[in-house]
């Protein structure tokens, strides 16, 4: 049951087949299973600990993770973008039996641009046969992502997490053989990670690129007949940025994740995907799935969706205590999807009630078991002595045809305790006004949860998984941004 449960199957059965392309090279099954095993048995051969990832996104980082798991190893997947200070403390953290890295004092050094046709030789991996599969609840990967203390959190899953969901998506989705993955993000994404893992899984053919260039992912799908594409909404976007006058034909799932995709998008997809189905799906890294919202289902604009197969949502107040539906409070989940813990920093909002586990998020769920997400918990705004969840607000502003995206923040108010500036990135070529946009939310929106001020930003901080970098836009401050008149 490890995630490269099926790698030896398909090489059997279609050695020929392709399975992993990045950046002109490509492998087929046969080669990328002898590939696997072979950096398998060095990794298994390792001292005890976990293998730490230190590379640049592309597809060495992703065999060696594979190679990794299959040897029954802890693939620790770093952040190349870190201050060399922060990867010392996490390193020290982890202590991992071998780093892999480019960095000379690494125990293997690997140059940032190999071939994988020199992968196994530069890893001194020997001509043997993989070690036995290791169990499903063996550890076989920490990924990271912010933490409230600084370092950042490592969560830990196992093998039976990810063959679970794997599972359980195959109900949702049925990836297979005949399909062509596109996975354009960085690997240190567990989406995009999991793209990778999912897509060899199921047989297909897999196409990763080291850098999002929304123009050469065009190419990319054309090139290789992409069927099944995943991304985050900013992605997405600029992609079909990209298409404009130039349909992409033969997609046939667009899946998407890590914020709300607006709603103003989807007619441009229908366009520029004819054909393609869409679904978005709400999780974490610490959960995977929670909810999926299909296009071919009757989803509530509002909502992220019904839950994902195999995973059982409770709304739950602090105390655990479960709430009807319609009542706000702790988002809960019970899967077998979610992670096993941290490997490094903590989570001041990871909240657990016997099986139940939420990391924050707050929602409701309606009548007919759809969730309605209303905000994190940490980042609640308090103005006029009532609580506001601002992403409410910003789902709301990113429907008016000139804003792409947009950031609601709370200022400190000596008379209101917070009041809400609104930052924005603007549509090229379009012009809006501060009175403009209040008139657009002043129907939708109670007054006390409509912004008086909103400023233009011109470089949209993005994360490295192509999110809203909230923080750094709170880095701006009350004068970040151009004030719109």
């Amino acid at each position: 049951m490890s995630i490269t449960r099926n790698l030896a199957r398909h090489a059997a059965a279609r050695p020929g087949a392709p399975a992993l392309t990045c950046e002109g090279e490509s492998l087929t099954y046969a080669v990328l299973d002898a590939l696997v095993a072979r950096c398998a048995a060095r990794l298994a051969a390792a001292p005890a600990g976990g293998i730490a990832l230190d590379l640049p996104n592309g597809a060495v980082l992703g065999v060696l993770l594979l190679a990794a798991a299959r040897g029954g190893r802890e693939g620790q997947v770093l952040d190349p973008a870190w201050p060399a200070p922060l990867r010392a403390a996490v390193l020290e953290r982890l202590a991992p039996g071998l780093l892999v890295s480019g960095d000379p004092a690494a125990a293997i050094r690997l140059p940032p641009d190999l071939p994988l046709s020199r992968l196994a030789a530069a890893m001194g991996a020997p001509e043997a046969a993989a070690p036995p599969e290791p169990a499903a609840d063996r550890p076989f990967y920490v990924g990271f992502t912010s933490g409230s203390t600084g370092l950042p959190k490592g969560y830990r899953r196992t093998h039976g997490s990810w063959t679970a969901s794997f599972d359980a998506d195959a109900r949702e989705f049925g990836i297979g053989p005949g399909d062509v993955v596109l996975a354009p993000g960085v690997l240190t994404h567990s989406l995009f990670l999991y793209a990778l893992a999912r897509g060899l899984d199921a047989g297909a053919h897999v196409v990763l690129c080291r850098r999002f260039r929304p123009r050469a992912v065009a190419e990319l799908a054309r090139r290789h007949g992409a069927s099944v594409l995943y991304g985050v909404p900013t992605q997405l976007a600029l992609l079909l940025d990209a298409l404009e006058g130039e349909p992409l034909e033969g997609m046939r799932l667009v899946l998407s994740s890590g914020a709300k995709w607006p709603v103003g998008q989807r007619a441009r997809l229908d366009r520029l995907m004819p054909g393609a189905r869409f679904a978005e799906f709400y999780g974490a890294s610490e959960l995977s799935y929670v909810t999926v919202a299909r296009a071919d289902e009757d989803v509530p604009e509002a909502s992220v969706g019904r839950a994902f197969a195999g995973v059982t949502l409770t709304i739950r107040d602090r105390a655990g205590r479960r709430l009807p539906p319609g009542r706000t409070g702790l988002v809960c989940v019970e899967s077998p999807f979610v992670f096993s813990g941290y490997a490094t920093g903590e989570s001041a909002d990871l909240v657990r009630h016997g099986a139940a586990l939420s990391v924050g998020d707050m929602g409701f769920l309606d009548a007919a078991g759809f969730l309605h997400l209303v905000g994190r918990a940490k980042r609640m705004i308090v103005t006029s002595g009532k609580n506001l969840y601002p992403e409410e607000v910003e789902r709301l502003l990113e429907r008016h045809p000139a804003v792409r995206a947009a950031a609601v923040l709370g200022l400190a108010d000596g008379l209101r305790g917070e009041r809400l500036h609104a930052l924005l990135a603007v549509e090229a070529g379009a012009a809006v006004t501060r009175a403009e946009l209040m008139a657009f939310l002043k129907p939708l929106l109670p007054a006390f949860k409509v912004p008086r001020r909103y400023a233009r930003v011109a470089a949209w901080p993005l994360t490295a998984s192509g999110k809203t970098d909230f923080a750094a836009l709170a880095r701006l401050g009350p004068s970040g941004g151009e004030d719109l008149a």
